[in-house]
């Protein structure tokens, strides 16, 4: 059965949305459709006004750019099966926020146009070395990252993977969900 095409997905949104326009919306999710959305398309860009596009729980294997998206600060892809951060150039100056655990991703290239990034959710892909963390330096509004369960962290403490990111990543407020204290050093796993 072929997948969900992304104007399909829209359209269902719509629907489902009391006839919502999505070119006025500010939230769209395209969430864990059956058949699920295989790729993203330029359909995608007649979200014009959307702040938070949520992509997550289909089978994904690409990112495309999405030129019209102006606005979007949240991006969220979590739970596909894309194996490269790519197409972020066309909204690197406005998004915040990527949210794209639970896929293949084995390196942090393609986040560079993201100017404003302060939050990348990284958890369950396929990052095998802390180095990878050097390509977010230029990212300085980067204060939130999750990065649990990627090979990077296997056979470490909690408080060695911590040390390893900040290592990189100074400015960092919260790793893995947990808001860094003064005292971080000190507790024990």
């Amino acid at each position: 059965m072929p997948g969900t095409t992304c104007q399909k997905a829209i359209q269902l949104w719509s629907e489902k949305n009391d006839g919502a326009n999505p070119e006025e919306a500010e939230t769209v999710k395209l969430l864990c459709l059956s058949p699920p959305i295989e790729k993203m398309d330029s359909s995608l860009n007649q979200l014009v006004n959307v702040k938070h596009l949520a992509l997550s729980t289909n089978c994904i294997d690409k990112m495309i750019t999405l030129p019209a998206l102006k606005n979007i600060e949240i991006l969220s892809l979590g739970r596909n099966v894309i194996k490269k951060i790519s197409g972020l150039e066309e909204i690197g100056s406005t998004l915040k926020e990527l949210w794209i655990s639970y896929n293949q991703i084995s390196t942090l290239d393609g986040l560079a146009p993201c100017t404003k990034l302060t939050t990348l959710f990284m958890s369950n892909n396929k990052i095998k070395d802390f180095g990878e963390l050097e390509k977010l330096q230029s990212n300085s509004d980067l204060t939130n990252i999750l990065l649990l369960n990627n090979p990077c962290g296997e056979g470490l403490t909690k408080k060695q993977c911590r040390g390893k990111i900040l290592e990189f990543l100074p400015k960092i407020a919260t790793i893995d969900g947990e808001l860094l204290t003064g005292d971080d050093g000190d507790d024990e796993e």
